[in-house]
């Protein structure tokens, strides 16, 4: 593979992910919130990820409502009891910002988490707390500066069990070549191919993050979905190809027995149609390493596909074409 096409260099990006953890458990060491009733983050293309991955990672085990705002607008029942977490890397996205303005006239508790721009002066103009990110990397590659501050901010608020201990551990697993080494053996069998990842509801942020991985790293098409929805829908698509697709089913030994039963015939029937299938396991000793080493995996492992399809993989000049346009 020509790491040339690296021109961003990319891979110290990815290989610095595990301080980026351990630095991003720090952004939130002394915020609180109080007297929420639920919690919307709002925010736009990787800036939201932080969104997706809470709401898998508290999946059914956490009162409070999570909801997730990719929009100009908010909820008519956003109120004063609603903690608005806006997301913007860059500090400039359209929607984001409009959305902060809409939250401000609601009443809502306000947390900005940015690198700067217009969201970094309206939040300190209008005395709202801001949590600033580093700056200089893409979005996407940002989640965990996005995310491990809220989830700071849930232990800090005692909504949550306390996390030190855990955080400690992921940062040391993390920083292990093993990663590197599996997805550039997935990336040979994923050249040539479009990509389907399939999970649980449960973990359906883990597949979203592989599918925009390989869309914006990869520069290829590339499509998710979660167990039981597309068995009554998309695996009908399977009956005439009309492409060279190849299916990743994320899995976890805590899936409901109904899914992983599920997982098994869909599996089965899919490869009778002649798609091949590809199972990836979660390891980890806790759901906060699963997640995140599984989709740490699919960062590396769209990286190298991006080596073998020859393309930089971390300008996005479509997406750019488009705010250009507007």
């Amino acid at each position: 593979m020509d790491k040339t096409v690296d021109r961003e260099d990319m891979y110290s990006v990815l290989e610095d992910f595990s301080n980026q953890v351990r630095d991003a458990w720090k952004l939130a060491e002394d915020i609180k919130i109080s007297d929420i009733d639920r919690i919307i983050i709002t925010g736009m293309g990787g800036s939201a990820l932080s969104g997706e991955i809470l709401k898998s990672y508290l999946f059914n085990n956490f009162k409070i409502p999570v909801e997730i705002n990719k929009n100009y607008d908010l909820p008519e029942y956003a109120n004063s009891k609603t903690l608005l977490w806006v997301s913007s890397y860059s500090g400039n996205t359209e929607e984001t910002i409009e959305a902060f303005r809409k939250g401000n006239r609601k009443g809502c508790q306000i947390i900005a988490i940015t690198s700067g721009g217009k969201l970094a002066e309206l939040a300190r103009k209008l005395n709202k707390t801001l949590i600033k990110m580093p700056s200089g990397i893409q979005p996407r590659l940002a989640y965990g500066y996005s995310f491990f501050p809220i989830l700071k901010i849930l232990q800090n608020s005692g909504l949550i069990e306390n996390k030190d201990i855990e955080i400690k551990k992921l940062v040391e697993v993390l920083g292990k070549d093993i990663y590197k080494k599996k997805a550039e053996e997935l990336s040979k069998k994923l050249e040539g191919k479009i990509p389907v990842i399939y999970s649980s509801e449960r973990l359906y942020a883990v597949a979203y993050k592989w599918k925009i991985n390989f869309n914006e790293n990869s520069k290829i098409p590339a499509f998710c979905n979660y167990f039981p929805e597309l068995n009554h829908n998309e695996m009908m698509g399977y009956t005439k190809l009309n492409g060279n697709y190849y299916i990743l089913i994320i899995k976890d030994d805590y899936d409901d027995r109904r899914i992983k039963k599920r997982m098994e015939a869909t599996k089965k029937i899919i490869q009778s149609c002649g798609t091949p299938v590809l199972e990836l396991e979660l390891t980890g000793t806790s759901d906060l390493m699963k997640i995140f080493s599984t989709i740490y995996l699919g960062d590396w492992t769209s990286y190298f596909l991006a080596l073998r399809n020859k393309v930089d993989p971390t300008p996005v000049e479509l997406v750019e074409t488009l705010k250009k346009k507007l």
